[in-house]
């Protein structure tokens, strides 16, 4: 018999929701959907399976590689961790219970709503009807996942196409958004995904550990596997140190762990993926987007940073950079683009779904003078109460001397709003 949670329940289950932890991870994968789905009426409940909507071909994705409680679900490109696998857990009659390989936990419909658009949640496995779907089967093998606690279907929030969209419930229409193929892990021609190793809540703990002696040059995609780099440098602040890696125009890092001693961290020499990154005790700069043409783009995408006494981000050439589903704690800047570099540009960034913990001195500062411009949305600030963190701040830019602080707050250059920014 399921038990109904009361007012109170609900409103700590509320409390207990995962706004930020990070790690979402992205990678490129050309035959997703050549891979044989298995059918509603054959599903093997003891394999894995990778869940792929047919509206994006995007997969279900727990987000930032949450382990608690309240931990959302979203779509995202296909990258092969286990927080992108789940296994049917039969609830006998035709029910299953929908389980994460990465946390162990189940879908959930949040707040035992009934109601088309409400999340799908992750939540620890108690049987609850709101936990139990059952398989409805759609065209080409695909299945919709029907839930027990409300007859609704899941699906992708707006029949989004983008990474990052949420995952929640609407009234069956049979609609591509609603309509999920199940690839089996290792199937078909699609490589057998890596599991990421175990990981203490988000982070992800390393597979081994290399000291680096010299910069290493990165063409194409490399996928470090969970390895921590460290000892480049001796993990000290001075201006002009290598960086670990050097990432050449279209390069890709991905599932990499940045250690003590890192330097300069990353350089980015023109259009670069940072996919899954994490730096453990950011030494000069994490990363640092150079180049000279105002088509290049950075890419940030899940991933952390902690321990920076300066800047997490440093923006240098001209361009663009995005940081997305991304978190950062103890911190001094997260983006900052260069205030008197030599030659001077009018750059743009942007920063989506980040979680940022206290302490900390300020989420992007750039240059309105020269033409900079930023966007921000989908932040949660953590243990600041008392609001110290500046989310965004101008500066007058030069290219000798020092910059001038200019500004804060909302405007045409720093574009957000107050409801973009969550504290908790």
């Amino acid at each position: 018999m399921t038990t109904h949670p009361t007012r109170a329940s609900r409103a700590r289950r509320l409390r207990g929701a995962l706004a930020g932890a990070a790690a979402l991870v992205v990678a490129a994968t050309g035959a997703l959907l050549t891979a044989p789905a298995a059918q509603a009426a054959s599903v093997d409940t003891s394999a894995w399976y990778v869940l792929v909507n047919r509206q994006s071909g995007k997969a279900l994705d727990v987000l930032n590689w949450s382990t608690a409680d309240g931990g959302q679900l979203i779509q995202y490109t296909r990258a092969g961790g286990a927080n992108q696998q789940f296994q049917f857990v039969s609830s006998g009659d035709g029910w299953y219970r929908v389980k994460s390989r990465h946390s162990g936990k189940v879908l959930d419909v949040w707040e035992w709503s009934t109601a088309d658009g409400a999340e799908i949640r992750q939540w620890t496995d108690t049987g609850g009807d709101n936990q139990q779907f059952r398989l409805s089967d759609s065209e080409g093998g695909r299945v919709r996942l029907v839930s027990k606690l409300s007859t609704k279907v899941v699906q992708v929030k707006d029949r989004s196409t983008a990474d990052a969209a949420l995952i929640v419930q609407g009234t069956n229409t049979n609609a591509y958004n609603q309509q999920w193929e199940l690839v089996k892990v290792g199937s078909g021609t699609t490589p057998p995904p890596t599991t990421p190793p175990p990981s203490t809540g988000a982070w992800p703990s390393p597979s081994s550990s290399q000291k680096v002696s010299s910069t290493i040059q990165v063409s194409g995609t490399r996928d470090a596997g969970y390895v921590r780099y460290y000892g480049i440098s001796s993990g000290d602040q001075d201006e002009s140190q290598p960086p670990i890696f050097q990432l050449a125009d279209g390069a890709v890092l991905r599932n990499a762990i940045i250690g003590t001693g890192a330097g300069d961290g990353i350089h980015c020499t023109g259009t670069c993926t940072l996919e899954n990154v994490w730096w453990e005790d950011v030494g000069e700069d994490a990363a640092t987007l150079k180049g000279s043409s105002s088509s290049q783009v950075m890419t940030v995408t899940g991933g952390g940073a902690r321990s920076a006494s300066d800047k997490v981000f440093q923006h240098n050439g001209p361009g663009t950079f995005v940081i997305r589903n991304f978190q950062v704690s103890d911190f001094g800047k997260l983006y900052r683009s260069c205030g008197n570099c030599s030659k001077q540009y009018a750059r743009t960034v942007r920063v989506e779904n980040v979680t940022v913990t206290a302490p900390g001195k300020s989420l992007v500062g750039i240059n309105s003078n020269l033409g900079d411009r930023a966007t921000l949305s989908g932040v949660t600030i953590v243990g600041d109460s008392s609001r110290k963190i500046a989310i965004c701040e101008e500066y007058k830019g030069v290219t000798s001397g020092e910059p001038t602080k200019i500004g804060s707050g909302p405007s045409a250059a720093c574009g957000y709003s107050t409801s973009s920014i969550t504290y908790r």
